[in-house]
C-alpha cells in the first residue's frame, strides 16, 4: 500500500466570525490548503468534511458550492471533538486503499457560547441529579480522581494553562495571545474545581483543511514540503464495568496510542513534539500518561520539571493548545495536524521546535472517540 503524505495544509486564525457562514469558513480554509499545495479543487478526487453543529448537514457539498462543484464524492463526518481527525483519517484510508491520489479534508465549526454538554435528553434530566454532564465538570472530576490517586495539585494543573498561554504568544493564529501568570490562572473565576476559567478551552469559530496525496503523486509534485503520515488510529471505548456517572477519559486514548505506535513502529521517546487535546488543563496532564510520555502518576512532575514547554524534553501544545488557540469542534483535529506539520517542515516561526523530525497529533471526543496521527518529516 502507498504511503500517504500531507501535501498542503492550513488553518484560519481562530476567532469569532458572526458575519460568515459555516460553508464560507470551510471554503476559506480549503482554498488556503489548496494554495499551500499549489493545487486547485479541479485536481481533488474526493473530499471529507467534519462538522458537528449544522443540523441540516451536507456541509462538504455546501463548501464546494463556494469553491467549485466538480462532481467528486463528498463524505460528511461527525465524531465529537475527533471529527476533524476522523475526516483526515478517512481521506488517508481512501488513498491507502488505492481509490484516489489526491483528497481534500476540511474541518469547520461555528461555536456558540457557554458550557458544552449537560442536559438535552428526553424525560427527566439527570443533570444535577447524578452529577454533571457538562464538559468542565466531567474533566474536573477526572482531574480530582487523578489528584486522589497521585496527589496532583491545583498548582500543577494551573501550570498547564500558564505554559500553553505562553506558547500562544508565538502563534499568530491563536485566538488569545497573551501570558497568564500562575496566580492569575489560579485566582480566575472557578468553573469546576480544579478548572478555573483560564484552564478551560475557548469556544471559537474556525476551519482547517489538508490536501493528502499518494506517494506517486507526492513524488510527482515534489517532496520538499511533504509530511509523511506514519500512523493513523481511531478508537472507541471498550466495555468495562464501572460507574458511568464518572466517564472514563483515559482508556480510549491509551488504546489509540498503542495502535498508532505499533503502526508507526516507534515509541513515545521517538517523538519530538505533541499536540494533544487540552480541552481543560486537567486533561493535558492525564494525557501525558495516556500517551506514554511519562509513567502513570508522573504527569504533575512533568509539568513541574518544564519537560513539556518549548525547549523542554518533549514540547506539548506549542500552538497554545485549545486553552488559548481555541476549540472549534469540527476543525480541531486538522488544526492539531497543521501545527505538527509546520514544525516538521521547519515553518513554525518563533515557536519552532528545533530539529523536529516526528510528531504526534491527538484529539479525544467524549462519548467516545479518539484519533491519533503520527507524522514524520520527509528526508529525501
Amino acid at each position: 500500500m502507498s504511503d500517504v503524505y500531507v501535501l498542503g495544509i492550513d488553518m484560519m486564525k481562530f476567532g469569532r466570525f458572526p458575519s460568515m457562514t459555516v460553508p464560507e469558513l470551510g471554503a476559506r480554509a480549503a482554498l488556503m490548503a489548496l494554495d499551500d499545495a499549489g493545487l486547485t479543487i479541479m485536481q481533488m478526487e474526493s473530499m471529507y468534511c467534519a462538522n458537528l453543529g449544522q443540523a441540516n448537514g451536507m456541509v462538504g457539498q455546501r463548501i464546494l458550492r463556494e469553491i467549485g462543484q466538480t462532481g467528486i464524492p463528498v463524505v460528511n463526518c461527525a465524531n465529537a471533538c475527533a471529527s476533524g481527525a476522523t475526516a483526515f483519517r478517512e481521506a488517508w484510508m481512501s488513498i491507502k486503499a488505492g481509490l484516489f491520489d489526491l483528497v481534500l479534508a476540511v474541518g469547520v465549526e461555528q461555536m456558540g457560547r457557554g458550557l458544552l454538554g449537560g442536559g438535552g435528553s428526553n424525560g427527566i434530566s439527570t443533570e444535577g441529579l447524578l452529577g454533571s454532564g457538562t464538559m468542565p465538570a466531567v474533566f474536573a472530576e477526572a482531574g480530582m480522581e487523578h489528584s486522589r490517586k497521585y496527589g496532583t495539585s491545583l498548582e500543577q494543573f494551573a501550570k498547564v494553562s500558564v505554559k500553553n498561554h505562553h506558547h500562544s504568544t508565538m502563534n499568530p493564529k491563536a485566538m488569545y495571545q497573551y501570558e497568564t501568570p500562575l496566580d492569575t490562572v489560579m485566582n480566575a473565576e472557578m468553573i469546576a474545581y480544579p478548572n478555573t476559567k483560564l484552564m478551560c478551552s475557548v469556544n471559537v469559530d474556525g476551519a482547517a483543511a489538508a490536501v493528502l496525496g499518494s506517494e506517486r503523486k507526492a513524488r510527482e509534485l515534489g517532496l520538499s514540503r511533504a509530511v509523511r503520515v506514519r500512523a493513523s488510529a481511531l478508537t472507541s471505548d471498550e466495555w468495562q464495568e464501572r460507574d458511568l456517572v464518572m466517564p472514563d477519559i483515559n482508556t480510549c486514548t491509551r488504546s489509540a496510542a498503542k495502535k498508532s505506535y505499533e503502526m508507526a513502529g516507534v515509541g513515545p521517546r521517538d517523538l519530538d513534539l505533541v499536540e494533544l487535546h487540552d480541552c481543560f488543563a486537567t486533561a493535558e496532564i492525564l494525557h501525558y500518561e495516556n500517551l506514554g510520555l511519562c509513567r502513570d502518576g508522573e504527569g504533575g512532575k512533568m509539568i513541574d520539571a518544564g519537560d513539556t514547554v518549548l525547549g523542554g524534553r518533549i514540547p506539548v501544545n506549542v500552538s497554545g493548545g485549545l486553552l488559548s488557540k481555541g476549540h472549534p469542534l469540527g476543525a480541531t483535529g486538522i488544526a492539531n495536524i497543521y501545527e505538527v506539520s509546520m514544525h516538521l517542515r521547519g515553518e513554525a516561526g518563533k515557536r519552532q521546535v528545533d530539529g523536529a523530525r516526528m510528531g504526534l497529533a491527538h484529539v479525544f471526543g467524549l462519548g467516545s472517540a479518539c484519533a491519533i496521527h503520527i507524522l514524520e518529516r520527509v528526508t529525501q
